[in-house]
């Protein structure tokens, strides 16, 4: 794979005459809900200017090894309510690969900045900005800004302050996947202290948070991992962010469940993100009345069930998309939940694997996320 580098600068101002042309990569690079897509190349509302930027941008949806491209773009001057951010971590999230790929439900129109997760510094802001500072670390307020960039431009709705005494990459992270796992631990079923929850893709970021937030409340869990090589080291590494079980998804055709629960209730909340017979061998320790609920398919096989589990245990099968639930709930809410995460990591008690990597090696960041270097942590582009 070889992703292209070029300048655009002399192409920009070559096109400002052409408002439309220039105004659809402008507003890729540099959203705002102010945007004119005719393009006013010389007026301006501010003498604060954001500095060159080098990004990560697709033109049209494809592989993500053939579609992007890293482009340098020119200076620009701040509007009205805008603030630049300079960022400092950014992962590669699945969901990014997917919005690439044309083939994720809700995606921006291209051209586009690739990336929807992240955290950067704010350095410059226009007049109209209340509620940030130069120097705030602000996180994105919703998927699809665009964050794989040395700096980014947004109005200041765009962003939402977090503290800066955390590592930045759990900044950079604490938005889809410890979230993803809040929410379904929080919304489905009332979970007590000494209740049971089950999962497969235990290992992933999602898993990892599940298995902390379980053990922060009280809860058990039982965590079910595809078979591999070193298979032991990952049981011990899970037990040791509280993981009460972890199984090999070979072992549950000779499960003694009663045995495996010594007296504790049969799991209520079961989690998928991985479909198939993973999601079957969930379904299989849920207890009755029990609630699955998938949130990936990473095996890119249907959920299936006997219709047994739904007669006579009476199993509920349900659906979380993150970006769902933030788009039908306040700011506010996202930035408290935010903010109790990050208290967690603050303290120690939240914590994952991930890998951080430098924006100049984007294309070996790339490969390992998208599985072609082998099994790898989660990729975190970092820019300072």
């Amino acid at each position: 794979m070889s992703i292209a580098s070029q300048s655009v600068k002399s192409r920009a101002f070559q096109l400002c005459r052409y408002g439309r042309a220039i105004g659809t990569l402008s507003e890729a690079i540099y959203p705002s809900s102010s945007f004119s897509r005719t393009v006013k190349c010389f007026s301006t509302v501010s003498t604060e200017t954001c500095p060159p930027s080098r990004a990560v941008i697709y033109h049209d949806h494809g592989a993500p090894d053939q579609v992007l491209k890293i482009l340098d773009i020119p200076a620009r001057t701040l509007r009205h309510g805008e603030v630049c951010v300079k960022m400092l971590a950014a992962p590669i999230n699945p969901s990014d690969i997917n919005r690439i790929e044309g083939v994720y439900p809700v995606r921006p129109p291209v051209p586009a900045i690739a990336g929807g997760e992240g955290v950067g510094e704010v350095i410059a802001m226009a007049t109209g900005v209340e509620n940030l500072s130069i120097g705030d670390w602000v996180i994105p307020a919703y998927s699809g800004v665009g964050t794989w960039c040395t700096h980014a431009v947004g109005a200041e709705g765009t962003w939402c302050k977090v503290q800066s005494d955390v590592p930045m990459e759990y900044a950079a992270t604490v938005t889809v996947n410890p979230c993803t796992a809040l929410r379904m631990m929080k919304d489905f079923v009332p979970l007590e202290e000494g209740d049971v929850v089950v999962q497969n893709g235990a290992t992933s970021i999602v898993g990892q948070c599940v298995i902390q937030l379980a053990k922060e409340w009280g809860v058990h869990t039982i965590n079910l991992v595809r078979d591999r090589p070193g298979i032991q080291d990952v049981a011990e590494r899970l037990k040791a962010l509280g993981a009460t079980h972890v199984l090999p998804e070979s072992q549950l055709g000779t499960l003694n469940i009663k045995d495996l629960l010594a007296g504790r209730h049969e799991p209520k909340l079961g989690l998928n993100c991985v479909g198939g017979t993973a999601a079957t061998g969930v379904l299989k320790l849920l207890g009755e009345s029990g609630t699955m609920v998938t949130y990936g398919g990473m095996a890119k096989k249907p959920v299936t069930t006997s219709t047994a589990a739904f007669i006579f245990k009476d199993v509920r099968l349900q659906g979380f998309w993150l970006q769902k639930w933030m788009s039908s709930h306040r700011q506010e809410d996202f930035m408290s939940m935010t903010e109790y995460l990050l208290g967690l990591v603050r303290v120690g008690r939240l914590k994952y694997l991930m890998e951080k990597v430098a924006f100049s090696n984007f294309e070996s960041a790339l490969q390992k996320a998208l599985g072609k270097a082998g099994s790898a942590p989660k990729q975190v582009l970092t820019f300072v």
